[in-house]
C-alpha cells in the first residue's frame, strides 16, 4: 500500500486518503438527482406545485455554480483537512435541517428546507472541484489517468445512482428517510477523516478573497435560473430578460476583474491552453450526454413504455454500473495509449449510443433502450474524466487548482443548459403534433425523436473536437 507525505511531513496511506475522500464526495454528489422520484410525496406534504418542488434541484445546482469558483482560494488559504471536514460538517448540518422540517409548516417549511438543501449544495460545489485537484496533486503525471479514472466512479455514478438509491429507499421508506442515509454515511466519513485518514496536502498560498468578485459571481446564478426556465409555461419573460441582461453584465465584469487581479479569485488566464480548452468542452459535451440519459429516458420509461418509477429507476442500474467499471479501465487506457486516441473511443461509442436510441423509440423496448443507455454512458467513462486530467495535465501545477474548478463549473453549466434544452425541445415538439390532432403517444414519440437528434448534433461536435486534440499521452506539458 502505497505512502505519501504530508505537508506537515508525516506519512499516510494513499489508498485510504482516497478512498475516505471519494466515499465523502460520493455520498454529498449522490444528493443532487436524488429527490426527483420524492417529488409528488413532497408536492403532496407541503401542499406546494410541480414548479416549486424543482427548486429542491435547479436551486442545489444554481449554489453549487457559485461555491465552485470559490474553491481554488480555499485550498490556497485552508488546510486541505479543515475544508473538507468544514464540508461535511456543513452538509451534516443542511440534511439535519431537512429532516427536522415539519410538513406541518407548509410552503414555508418547504422554502426552511430549501435553506438546508443550498447548505448542502454549497458544500457539495466547494469540494467537487476540490477532490479532483487534491487528486491530481497527489499523484504522479504518469499516473494520473488511472488515478482520476477511479475518481470518475464519483462524477458518472453518482449522477446516475441518485434515482437509483431513492427508488430502493421510497420504496420501503418516507423521503426523511434518505437524508437520515446521508448523514449517516456523511458523519462515519467525517470520523474517518477526524481519525487521521485526510491529511493536509496542498501548499498554502494564503491571499485575501476579493468580495466584490464573489458578488459577481452570483450572476451565474441568474444564467442558469433563465436556463431552467427555458422549458416552464407561464413564464415572465419580461423578468427572464431583465435577469439574463443583469447576470451577463455580471459575470463579464468578473471575466475582466479576474484578468486584472494579481491574484484572481479564479484564474482564467488557464483558457489561454489550447488543449485544455478543448478539455473543457469535451468533458462538458460529454457531461451533457450523461445528464440528458439520467433525466430523459426514464421519462421515456414511464411516459411511453408506462413503466413504474421503481422500474424506471432500475433501468437506470445497467448503464450506471457500466460506467463505474469503465472508469479505472479507461483512465490506464489513457496513460498507456494517450487521451486522444480514449477520447475519440468515447466520442465514437457516445454518437453511436444517440443513433442507436433514435432507432429504438419507435420498437418500444426497454431492454433496448437500457442497452443504448450503457453504450452512451460507456462512451462517458472515455471522455469525461480523461478530459479533465489532460486539462489539468496541460497546466502548470500551480494553475491546478483553478483549471479543476473552471472545469467544473463550466460544466455544470453546459449540462443544466442540456438538460432545459432537452427538456424544452421535448414538450415543445409534443405539444406541436397533439396540436395538430395526433393522439399523444404518438407525438410524445415525435418529441423524443427531435430530442435524440439534437443529443446526435451535439455529439458530433464532440467528436471534431476529439479529433483535433493535440496527440499527447499523459506527459502534456
Amino acid at each position: 500500500m502505497q505512502t505519501s507525505i504530508d505537508q506537515n511531513g508525516r506519512s499516510y496511506r494513499r489508498f485510504w486518503f482516497i478512498f475516505t475522500l471519494l466515499l465523502g464526495t460520493f455520498t454529498m454528489s449522490i444528493s443532487q438527482s436524488s429527490l426527483s422520484t420524492a417529488y409528488p410525496t413532497l408536492m403532496h406534504d407541503f401542499g406546494i406545485s410541480a414548479d416549486t418542488v424543482q427548486w429542491l434541484t435547479t436551486g442545489f445546482m444554481l449554489v453549487m455554480c457559485v461555491s465552485m469558483p470559490i474553491s481554488p482560494w480555499m485550498l490556497n488559504n485552508l488546510s486541505f483537512r479543515q475544508m473538507f471536514m468544514g464540508a461535511l460538517a456543513l452538509f451534516d448540518i443542511g440534511s439535519l435541517m431537512i429532516v427536522f422540517t415539519p410538513a406541518s409548516w407548509g410552503s414555508k417549511g418547504f422554502w426552511f428546507m430549501m435553506v438546508g438543501r443550498a447548505l448542502e449544495a454549497f458544500a457539495v460545489g466547494v469540494l467537487f472541484p476540490s477532490y479532483q485537484t487534491v487528486l491530481l496533486e497527489i499523484t504522479p503525471k504518469d499516473e494520473r489517468g488511472t488515478t482520476m479514472g477511479i475518481a470518475g466512479l464519483v462524477m458518472g455514478s453518482a449522477l446516475a445512482c441518485g434515482p437509483i438509491i431513492s427508488g430502493i429507499v421510497l420504496k420501503f421508506f418516507d423521503w426523511k428517510s434518505l437524508f437520515i442515509l446521508f448523514m449517516i454515511i456523511i458523519t462515519v466519513v467525517f470520523i474517518m477523516a477526524w481519525s487521521g485518514l485526510i491529511r493536509s496536502v496542498m501548499e498554502h498560498h494564503e491571499s485575501s478573497l476579493d468580495w466584490l468578485s464573489v458578488a459577481l459571481s452570483i450572476g451565474l446564478i441568474g444564467l442558469l435560473y433563465v436556463v431552467n426556465q427555458i422549458s416552464k409555461s407561464h413564464t415572465n419573460w419580461t423578468l427572464n430578460w431583465l435577469i439574463l441582461a443583469i447576470s451577463l453584465i455580471a459575470v463579464i465584469l468578473f471575466c475582466i476583474r479576474q484578468l486584472k487581479l494579481s491574484t484572481p479569485l479564479l484564474e482564467l488566464r488557464v483558457l489561454k491552453t489550447f488543449n485544455y480548452d478543448l478539455a473543457i468542452l469535451l468533458t462538458g459535451i460529454s457531461y451533457v450526454a450523461l445528464i440528458v440519459v439520467t433525466i430523459i429516458f426514464p421519462l421515456y420509461y414511464q411516459g411511453v413504455l408506462r413503466v413504474s418509477p421503481f422500474v424506471s429507476g432500475m433501468s437506470l442500474v445497467p448503464g450506471a454500473v457500466f460506467l463505474s467499471v469503465l472508469n479505472p479501465f479507461t483512465g490506464k487506457l489513457a496513460d498507456m495509449i494517450g487521451f486522444k486516441p480514449t477520447m475519440i473511443i468515447g466520442m465514437l461509442m457516445i454518437v453511436a449510443g444517440w443513433f442507436l436510441t433514435l432507432a429504438m423509440a419507435d420498437v418500444k423496448s426497454l431492454i433496448g433502450m437500457i442497452l443504448c443507455a450503457m453504450v452512451i454512458e460507456g462512451g462517458n467513462a472515455f471522455v469525461m474524466m480523461p478530459a479533465v486530467t489532460l486539462g489539468a495535465n496541460s497546466l502548470p501545477n500551480e494553475l491546478v487548482s483553478h483549471g479543476t474548478a473552471v472545469i467544473t463549473t463550466i460544466r455544470q453549466i453546459l449540462g443544466s443548459t442540456g438538460v432545459a434544452v432537452a427538456t424544452m425541445v421535448l414538450t415543445t415538439a409534443t405539444a406541436h403534433r397533439v396540436a395538430q390532432g395526433i393522439r399523444y403517444e404518438t407525438a410524445a414519440i415525435h418529441g423524443y425523436h427531435m430530442v435524440f437528434i439534437m443529443m446526435i448534433g451535439i455529439e458530433v461536435v464532440g467528436l471534431l473536437l476529439a479529433l483535433i486534440l493535440r496527440d499527447t499521452k499523459s506527459k502534456v506539458q
